[in-house]
Formats: C-alpha cells, sequence, structure tokens
C-alpha cells in the first residue's frame, strides 16, 4: 500500500465511492501545503500558531495521537487565495475542500514528517513526489 492510499485508509475513505473525490482533494491540499502563500508545513504551522492552534499542527507532527480538525477551525486559519486556487484544482468550492482537509489534512501531515520532523523544502518536496506517483 503506497503513502497515498495509507492517508486515505487512514481518513476512512478507502474503498468509498469519495475516494476518487478525495484523492483528487489530496492532490489540491499538496498543491496547497507547497503553495508561495503557505510556505509549506512549517509555514502551515505558523498560521496555525497564530490562530491559536498550534497544538493541532503539532499533534500531526509528533508521534502520538493525531489531533481532529474542524472545518470552521480551517475557515479561520487557512490563506483564502490559496484555497481558492487548491478548490479550482481540485474542481470543488472552497467549502467543500475544506470540509474535506478537516479529514485528510491531519493524516497528510502526519506521513509528511516521518520521526516527528518537518523535513526541510527539499525532502518534503521528494516525499511528495513520492506521494503523487503513488496516486496514478
Amino acid at each position: 500500500m503506497g503513502m497515498f492510499d495509507e492517508i486515505i485508509a487512514a481518513a476512512g475513505m478507502g474503498g468509498s465511492p469519495q475516494a476518487t473525490q478525495h484523492a483528487g482533494a489530496l492532490s489540491a491540499i499538496m498543491d496547497y501545503i507547497n503553495s508561495p502563500q503557505v510556505g509549506g508545513i512549517g509555514g502551515l504551522q505558523k498560521m496555525f500558531q497564530e490562530k491559536g492552534l498550534g497544538g493541532l499542527v503539532s499533534s500531526w507532527v509528533g508521534t502520538g495521537q493525531n489531533l481532529p480538525v474542524s472545518a470552521d477551525q480551517l475557515q479561520n486559519v487557512l490563506h483564502s487565495g490559496a484555497l481558492q486556487q487548491a478548490a479550482q484544482k481540485a474542481g470543488v468550492d472552497p467549502g467543500q475542500l475544506t470540509n474535506m482537509m478537516s479529514t485528510l489534512l491531519p493524516h497528510l501531515v502526519d506521513k509528511l514528517t516521518p520521526n516527528g520532523r518537518v523535513p526541510d523544502s527539499g525532502s518534503l518536496a521528494q516525499i511528495m513526489k513520492g506521494l503523487a506517483a503513488g496516486q496514478q
């Protein structure tokens, strides 16, 4: 099972009719994280910390249990321009992508931060490249 399948399965979406839609959303979420407006996982952490939700991302990066995030919390944290672009790529409206992100983002960040460490940009690019290849 590839990393992509692991994320979909961890999110409880494996084998569901929505799995294909979530596959597109996962790709869009990866683009969102790598967008210049967000700046990778480090930038995502900073966005959450600025809104008082740093503990959520820390749980995803760490090696313990991933804390859940609600769509409402994401609406308050996420960069709207980058979210709009990611939603357009996924072919869904931003609200729908935010709902999917509330399920997928904790698992994606968890998989992108092996051993509880945020990878540098080069390593992150390699991990994401491998993840994207697993979608095909």
